[in-house]
């Protein structure tokens, strides 16, 4: 990441004037984005790079309640009063949906070396949405914490046994949990999988699991499951976790010293920027994940986090898709990673300013790997979130979970 934040204005990508004639007047934004303050000055410098090209056409952004998002999506799509433009997460969500989306590629082609994150935005070799921000799952500790009971903050574990070490020593001096785990909405196995899974499965493991071919039956797949009902069973968590939302109770846990570690994002909620609010960012560290398995890897897990794509049935695809452009301009960014604390998918855009936390994650980037729960259907993921649940209270058992999300995901 190179240009400073005060050249990065300058990079946005160049491009012609008016692509279509603009013959349809005004476009349609759904997300759940631009309702929130973080986001105002994102927002107005996209609108106001597209308005330069385009003066006579108006943009309309509606703000969706994300709990309800891709229902309500879902509803308009097959009502045929889809938007022209939304917003979606990176994986499943836009790969089920793919069929209702405009292909980008010919329109984007200039911006695929300056942003990164598009393969949680393509199905069968095609890009259907530019992403804004990179989603990733880095684990998060505080150092204050770790001095308090005698662990070096700048040399945190570095396998699982050592890390179990130091949680009991945390535990005991200082009476934090190791884990901040918010698991009501079935989401922190997800968080799990991804954040701690490249130290569990091996390289190869790992490559087969992002390209479709997982094997459940790997004694390192089930280790996953086995774990997380472990940390569940040995207090390694917060008390109350299936109780706890994710969004965005069990960050005030984290933020607080209740407890010493959170899987947390790097997007625009639940990181750094968040984090710093309680914590100074000197105090907030980033680690790897712990090594379960000889042979594993760790790497930052990370994909596209979110991103605007463009619908099939839209009037003038080429406007569409130049307000997809302005929504991903360096400008643009730079205003989401300045105000929200985004680590956007422009890779020009200079965050070491930001504090150590995110420039560690930062330098992660480059030898990062894709997040292992992207990989799975939204299907999969539902099941995993409800059998996550039962593992945590104790009426499922791991091979019980594993079986049946062995079977979900052969089925798609």
């Amino acid at each position: 990441m190179v240009a400073a934040l005060a050249v990065a204005g300058c990079g946005s990508a160049t491009r012609t004037g008016s692509p279509s004639g603009d013959s349809q007047r005004k476009l349609v934004v759904w997300d759940w984005k631009s309702g929130e303050p973080a986001a105002a000055a994102y927002v107005e410098k996209a609108k106001a790079d597209f308005a330069q090209r385009h003066p006579g056409v108006t943009v309309e952004f509606v703000a969706q309640p994300y709990d309800q998002y891709y229902t309500l999506l879902g509803t308009a799509s097959q009502s045929d009063k889809a938007p022209d433009v939304m917003l979606f997460n990176g994986g499943g969500q836009i790969r089920d949906r793919a069929g209702t989306l405009l292909p980008l590629d010919r329109y984007v082609a200039e911006d695929r070396s300056r942003l990164a994150g598009w393969e949680a935005f393509s199905e069968d070799g095609k890009v259907y949405a530019a992403p804004v921000t990179l989603q990733g799952h880095p684990i998060y500790y505080n150092k204050t914490l770790y001095e308090a009971a005698g662990l070096d903050p700048a040399d945190p574990p570095k396998t699982w046994n050592e890390f179990v070490s130091g949680c009991a020593a945390i535990k005991k001096t200082t009476g934090a949990a190791c884990f901040a785990l918010g698991n009501k909405e079935g989401f922190g196995i997800q968080f799990f999988l991804s954040g701690l899974g490249s130290g569990i499965l091996t390289p190869r493991e790992y490559d087969d699991w992002i390209a479709g071919k997982r094997d459940w039956t790997s004694p390192h797949v089930r280790r996953i499951f086995e774990l997380w009902k472990d940390a569940g069973d040995k207090g390694l968590n917060n008390r109350g976790a299936n109780s706890t939302a994710m969004f965005t109770d069990i960050f005030t846990v984290f933020e607080t010293g209740k407890a010493a570690h959170i899987i947390g994002l790097m997007s625009d909620i639940g990181h750094w920027k968040d984090f710093g609010e309680f914590l100074p960012p000197e105090k907030i560290g980033v680690m790897r994940a712990p090594v379960v398995t000889d042979g594993a890897t760790p790497s930052l897990p990370y994909d596209g986090g979110i991103g605007y794509a463009v619908a099939k049935g839209t009037k003038d695809p080429a406007l569409a898709a130049d307000l997809v452009r302005a929504l991903t301009s360096t400008d643009a960014l730079t205003a989401f990673y300045a105000e929200a604390g985004a680590i956007t998918s422009d890779t020009t855009i200079d965050v070491s300013r930001a504090g150590p936390a995110a420039t560690a994650i930062a330098s992660e980037i480059r030898t990062g790997r894709p997040a292992l729960h992207v990989a799975l259907s939204s299907k999969t993921l539902d099941l995993m979130g409800r059998l996550s649940q039962q593992l945590l209270s104790g009426s499922a058992t791991v091979d019980e979970a594993v079986e049946q999300l062995a079977a979900s995901d052969r089925t798609g």
